[in-house]
């Protein structure tokens, strides 16, 4: 019997600044040519949300006012949220939805709100913004990370870090640390969408569910146009 892969796009409409289902559709389409049957639902703030259901979570960047909503939507599922990141359930969070994760965000004023508290790490509204592309460099592949970056907060320094800065910004300027990587939680603020410009890391990704659900890899096509242009566009930045 084919397996079926769940994937739950958390607050689909309300966290899309970007364009970032984009991450869904590839990350779909990369499983569905693994042999995987996948399902997609899309999940908001007027639905409820079963963690026990679903496989693979993803949230992407919202304004700051959708992100207070889905804060306090999520609160409601603390405990489960909390479980599924335990067991070992696939999360993926790009942009500012990171913020939702640490402890606190601390505002200009230094008034704060409490946010999930689900990893050490606080954020903090800057008088400046970080925006632009940003190469980094990541442990668990060889090939370079390709983003980009636009964001007013910083990050508290993390222990388990998913990038290294080549080019860029990292928690925070001169910080050369980026991201969260727990278990499968991959959160980060880059952009792009990431999975779509990075076919690598998206592979890397879909090897780990494969064998979370004691299933085989059977590879993946390289003449895929998302590889040649991964390759055009870090001649931009890389030298070979």
């Amino acid at each position: 019997m084919m397996k079926t892969i769940k994937i739950a796009h958390l607050y689909y409409d309300l966290m899309n600044l970007y364009g970032e289902n984009g991450n869904t559709r590839v990350l779909c389409k990369k499983l569905v040519d693994q042999g995987l049957k996948v399902e997609v639902h899309f999940l908001s703030i007027d639905d409820e949300i079963d963690f026990s259901k679903y496989d693979i979570f993803y949230i992407g960047s919202g304004s700051e006012e959708n992100e207070n909503i889905v804060l306090e939507h999520l609160k409601n599922y603390l405990s489960d949220l909390k479980n599924a990141i335990n067991e070992g359930k696939f999360f993926i969070v790009t942009g500012n939805a990171l913020e939702l994760f640490g402890t606190k965000l601390i505002n200009l004023d230094d008034s704060s709100i409490n946010t999930l508290g689900i990893f050490d790490y606080e954020c903090k509204v800057t008088d400046f913004r970080i925006i632009g592309e940003q190469v980094f460099t990541c442990p668990l592949i060889k090939e370079k990370i390709i983003g980009f970056q636009n964001r007013n907060t910083v990050i508290s320094d993390y222990p388990n870090h998913l990038f290294e800065v080549l080019t860029g910004t990292g928690y925070k300027p001169k910080v050369m640390q980026e991201g969260i990587l727990e278990k499968h939680f991959y959160g980060t603020y880059l952009l792009g969408p990431l999975l779509v410009r990075n076919p690598y890391l998206l592979d890397e990704i879909v090897k780990e569910i494969l064998k979370f659900h004691k299933l085989s890899y059977k590879g993946s096509n390289k003449d895929d146009v998302s590889y040649k242009a991964y390759h055009e566009y870090i001649k931009n930045f890389v030298e070979n």
